[in-house]
């Protein structure tokens, strides 16, 4: 059985203050919530409140974005050492927003899986379509893409330490959601891909999160679907009622 994983992605959203009032809110809602791992990822500035917010609890702490490289002349990066540093036991990589408006390559994301892989973080891996892919129907042509150019170098155990997070472009901050059936077809897909390019064991063991304006009112429907493993929430992480809910969906 594959454990849920219920993340949060705050993007560029909240100060320390902010930070601290949150978990303040938030922990007593999910103190009993054993059923599945719960993941907040804050910008950088916020990462020590954070850390210290949550301290005692069974929330982690995760960061938005990771440079490959262990230090050096890059103006603005932060590296995987910084982040265990400052507490964090995750990073996601290879969000939509950093390949759409940053030009992140499926290049960059393999090498930043494979540093956060080599510092013991548990790295949180984007995919997805676009609109335009998806009307003409190059979802599974983009997933595959995008699986080999981030997934195909890895060693079977390295592979067994990820999480995929499938966000469909077009249902980011759009407030459309795909289907619990559309995701689901996705998620199968991807499995696939793990089985053929893995093994069918490892495939059985990958959770894949879903990731497209998640709401306390459609989790329930993407949660029934077998092929999901949880959530990459956004919008709705920034308020603790609100993420409290999707996390006892």
């Amino acid at each position: 059985m594959r454990r849920p994983v219920i993340a949060g992605n705050w993007k560029m959203y909240k100060t320390q203050a902010e930070t601290r009032a949150f978990f303040a809110a938030l922990k007593p809602q999910v103190a009993g919530s054993t059923h599945c791992d719960i993941v907040v990822a804050p910008p950088y500035t916020a990462l020590a409140a954070a850390v210290e917010a949550v301290r005692g609890s069974a929330i982690s702490i995760a960061a938005q974005d990771v440079h490959w490289e262990k230090e050096g002349a890059f103006t603005g990066e932060v590296s995987t050492k910084m982040l265990v540093e400052a507490g964090c036991r995750g990073v996601i990589i290879g969000h939509s927003e950093r390949r759409q408006y940053f030009g992140e390559t499926d290049e960059a994301v393999h090498k930043k899986l494979k540093a956060a892989l080599e510092a013991d973080l548990v790295p949180i891996v984007c995919v997805g379509e676009t609109l335009k892919e998806r009307e003409a129907g190059q979802t599974e042509t983009v997933l595959n893409r995008q699986f080999r150019g981030g997934f195909s170098t890895l060693t079977g155990a390295e592979f067994s330490r990820i999480i995929i997070a499938y966000e469909p472009v077009w249902a980011i901050g759009t407030g459309r959601t795909a289907t619990p059936e559309m995701a689901a077809e996705a998620h199968r897909f991807l499995r696939q891909l793990a089985a053929a390019g893995f093994t069918p064991e490892r495939a059985a063991g990958l959770r894949i999160l879903y990731g497209g304006s998640v709401k306390p009112d459609n989790i329930k429907g993407l949660m029934a679907q077998v092929e999901i493993d949880g959530a990459l929430v956004g919008g709705a992480s920034l308020d603790a009622q609100s993420f409290a809910s999707i996390v006892n969906f």
